[in-house]
């Protein structure tokens, strides 16, 4: 049973490894078994294809993004798409500004991003061992003898879904109170005591929104007014 999601900066693993490792499919696998559970997953996957167009020049959406626009969104019944430019990708990043409301992010590639636990994915037993050489991997996936750290087998899914499970998602219990701050759509540390005297502040004002108990989010934002540089 997952625990109930608060809006925060969720947790994002990274599935990385050399081309045709099969990450991706070993990655889909994961998300089922994490949805199944009833977690809400998010994927992040990175290209290095360039110009890709997600909607056809002649539409709408197309034609506010050539007027400038540093982001459109497309609502349908079925589906939000969301159009934005590559500003802030490190992964964090991305996780706070587009999925603060899941419990877990998954990536896909991404093998050099700090910061990040990493699964390295292999096939190939003769492809170079990326553990030792990217940063952040805790664990590898791989049908292939490997004698140093912790290795799971490819068809291993569900013990590689526990692990992540226990990892990223047996944290605190719901209703506690966490505080992050971001500047610029990227998050930074904040010192614990810190973290616990603007909790101490703030959480009258969250009870006052949630007074029978239910989750409740309070963001607060400062932001500096730009210089009009067209003003002399």
């Amino acid at each position: 049973m997952a625990p109930k999601t608060q809006f925060s900066i969720p947790p994002v693993v990274c599935f990385t490894g050399w081309h045709n490792s099969g990450k991706t499919t070993l990655a889909s696998q994961v998300v089922t078994a994490l949805t199944s559970r009833g977690y809400r997953v998010a994927v992040i996957k990175s290209t290095k294809e360039t110009g890709l167009t997600p909607d056809p020049p002649a539409t709408d959406t197309a034609r506010y993004a050539r007027a400038g626009a540093d982001s459109v969104a497309l609502l349908a019944p079925d589906q939000l798409i969301l159009r934005s430019g590559p500003r802030g990708s490190d992964l964090p990043s991305l996780a706070y500004r587009y999925f603060r409301d899941m419990d877990l992010v998954i990536a896909e590639g991404f093998k050099q991003a700090d910061g990040v636990d990493k699964i390295e994915v292999r096939h190939n037993e003769d492809a170079p061992l990326l553990r030792g050489q990217v940063p952040g991997i805790v664990a590898v996936a791989a049908n292939h003898a490997l004698t140093d750290g912790l290795v799971f087998r490819l068809d291993q899914v569900t013990a590689i879904t526990d692990f992540l499970v226990a990892r990223f998602l047996a944290g605190p219990e719901s209703g506690a109170q966490w505080v992050h701050a971001v500047a610029n759509g990227r998050p930074i540390p904040l010192p614990k005591t810190l973290q616990e005297q603007l909790t101490a502040l703030l959480r009258p004002c969250l009870d006052s929104l949630a007074p029978t108990g239910e989750t409740a989010t309070l963001e607060l934002t400062l932001r500096s007014a730009p210089q009009d540089k067209r003003i002399p």
